[in-house]
């Protein structure tokens, strides 16, 4: 069996780490949203926006790789499942994708993907995400391929698209199965979800989300689904054609685990 750092760490040590790294990440099993709300700054701080903003347009201009978080990279982090469904939507629509990101951020996972999705015969990403994000993506990013709505409902009926991502989105909605029913009653062919977390076991869980300072300072409600009920949500109208592991793997949560899974789901053709 091979050994870690850890292993020849002195017990104490080992332990203030455990305390340090446990000061961020997932934490609680709150009662209600409200109550998770009353212990977080929110997400929606101009200050957020704005260093989101500012590592997008490096992006944008071609002075950096990849952004995730408002953190750059030096190399693109793909979820190679995720642009594998893209694709193989592609494939069945004319080489062609027009889909909704919901809570897509200023487009990361739109600039994520690029270099692969430039070749369709067309390309139509709509991002629907909170009033800050929509006015400074469409002051600052809007293109021929990208767009920013406030609605979903007014996103669907302008572009009409068949496809619909929440990539690390549905979670940090106070009412996520409201959103998830207005999906399912618009009809969508394909849905996605990528970075979307779940509880190991029992119920539906909301806990708070304290992001490490080196990204932003901020923590909001965040939460973990139960699996089976979250799937069979959508079993009457679609089936499932893959589930994928997503970025984070495995998510400590204190008296239990909780991890990160991507879903790609077809709607069903009518009997």
């Amino acid at each position: 069996m091979g050994l870690s750092f850890r292993d020849f760490i002195p017990t104490a040590m080992s332990q203030l780490i455990g305390r340090l790294s446990r000061r961020f990440g997932y934490f609680g099993n709150f009662p209600s949203w409200d109550d998770a709300m009353e212990l977080s700054t929110g997400y929606d701080s101009e200050r957020i926006l704005q260093k989101v903003r500012d590592s997008l347009l490096k992006v944008k201009r071609g002075e950096a790789v990849y952004e995730r978080d408002s953190v750059l990279f030096d190399k693109v982090q793909y979820s190679w499942p995720l642009l594998a469904g893209l694709l193989w939507i592609a494939s069945q629509k004319g080489n062609r994708i027009n889909l909704v990101d919901f809570g897509g951020s200023l487009g990361s996972t739109y600039y994520q993907n690029r270099k692969f999705l430039m070749q369709l015969n067309e390309l139509r990403w709509n991002i629907v995400e909170q009033k800050s994000f929509v006015d400074c993506g469409k002051r600052d990013f809007e293109n021929e391929h990208l767009k920013f709505f406030h609605e979903l409902e007014g996103c669907f009926l302008e572009q009409h698209p068949d496809t619909i991502l929440f990539s690390s989105a549905i979670q940090y909605l106070e009412r996520p199965y409201s959103v998830l029913g207005t999906v399912r009653s618009l009809g969508f062919e394909f849905l996605l979800f990528d970075r979307t977390t779940f509880i190991e076991r029992g119920e539906d869980r909301i806990t708070l989300q304290k992001v490490p300072p080196d990204i932003y300072e901020a923590s909001y409600p965040a939460w973990f689904f139960n699996r089976e009920k979250f799937l069979d949500f959508f079993s009457a109208n679609y089936e499932l054609v893959v589930e994928f592991d997503a970025l984070a793997g495995t998510i400590p949560l204190g008296d239990c685990f909780g991890y990160d899974k991507g879903f790609i789901f077809r709607k069903k053709e009518a009997k």
